[in-house]
């Protein structure tokens, strides 16, 4: 029995990333004023999966890849979760569950719809010819959605540009995070030095996400191939693993890239690292720098996407052209040069990010769309 919920909140997969923790987060904070039923496929066992002991998730069977008699089955249980819960809005997130979700949608009419954005899949993600094909599907779903929202501005505008939606359509809602563990970490609490055997006086970046194509890890080696004794730890897991271990190994640094894996208790990590570096090359709004900088580490990123939201060129941290692995390197290394210098940036960072990216926010702004959607169904 689907019990009788305000909002269906599908989510394509809860893999270890920004817009599982947004999607749990959410569902866990609202559900005194507007309950919400999470509908979830399942993510490859290599990407992790989040969980929240507040948060009972319903599997529906979507995937991310295209696979046709897969996604009738998702929206076929899209259908009779909407129908049975009597669901007045459902709340997409992630491409896929986007267009599952919001197809059907359509064709109910007491159903608003609202989308979320948390970067874009149509710059880096797929070859030219999949990625015209995926901007024809997503300026056709907009169409159909009642509201849509981006999470910084620079998202936002990237999208009115290849006119997906109008500009009047779009909310811009930041990412908002649990962030109070982050906020009150210290190096001393660290324990991944502890883990890979290094000492306090070795230098220590870190990386964090999965291992994909688009987070653009051989750059990263590039910087790293370029920097005498600056060891790296790379945060996460996912396809590339055995081809960047062997990138690693053939440029000569296995012995300073340290691959962790998934590390679910990233305070405790993230205090152990000199800098957090990333060299995506696009970016929503990266969780991880978000992550670092309530830390107080220093951060180094490609500049790319809604990167700018998080980081202040120069104020909070160092931005550079993505795929510019020297740039990575000389800007990693200016901040080892000058440890005050890199102080100075964690603790601006840490200031910027308690008042612009904390949960209660969030949840007040997502919690005035429905209101307003509500309103109008009624």
């Amino acid at each position: 029995m689907t019990p009788p919920v305000d909002i269906v909140r599908l989510v394509t997969r809860l893999n270890i990333g920004g817009p599982a923790r947004q999607a749990l987060l959410l569902t866990r904070e609202l559900a005194a004023s507007h309950p919400t039923l999470l509908a979830v496929g399942t993510p490859p066992p290599e990407e992790g999966e989040l969980a929240d002991p507040a948060v009972t998730p319903v599997r529906v069977p979507l995937v991310r890849a295209v696979r046709p008699i897969d996604d009738v089955r998702a929206a076929l249980a899209v259908r009779r979760l909407l129908r049975d819960s009597g669901a007045r809005i459902l709340h997409t997130h992630m491409a896929k569950a986007g267009t599952v979700g919001r197809s059907v949608a359509a064709t109910m009419s007491r159903v608003s719809t609202v989308h979320t954005f948390h970067g874009h899949v149509l710059e880096g993600y797929f070859r030219p010819a999949i990625q015209r094909a995926f901007l024809t599907i997503e300026r056709r779903l907009a169409r159909r959605t009642d509201i849509l929202i981006a999470i910084s501005p620079e998202i936002r505008d990237e999208l009115v540009d290849l006119r997906i939606g109008r500009e009047s359509q779009y909310e811009v809602v930041r990412l908002g995070l649990d962030l109070s563990r982050h906020l009150v970490a210290q190096p001393a609490d660290g324990r991944l030095r502890e883990t890979l055997g290094l000492g306090a006086d070795v230098p220590l970046v870190g990386i964090v996400g999965r291992l994909v194509p688009i987070k653009d890890h051989e750059t990263m080696f590039d910087a790293i191939a370029r920097l005498e004794g600056v060891h790296l730890a790379v945060l996460g897991d996912g396809e590339l693993r055995p081809r960047l271990e062997a990138r690693a190994a053939a440029r000569g640094i296995a012995d300073r890239v340290h691959f962790v894996g998934w590390w679910l208790d990233m305070p405790s990590a993230l205090a152990s690292l000199d800098i957090v570096a990333l060299s995506s090359r696009n970016e929503g709004t990266p969780v991880a720098l978000i992550e670092a900088l309530a830390c107080g580490r220093p951060v180094v990123s490609t500049d790319v996407g809604g990167v700018r939201s998080v980081v202040e060129d120069g104020r909070t941290g160092r931005l550079v052209a993505a795929g510019d692995g020297g740039g990575l390197a000389r800007a990693i290394g200016e901040i080892f040069s000058s440890p005050d210098r890199g102080a100075v940036l964690g603790q601006r960072g840490r200031a910027h990010v308690r008042s612009r990216f904390g949960q209660d926010r969030l949840v007040r702004e997502i919690a005035e769309i429905y209101d307003g959607l509500l309103a109008r169904s009624r």
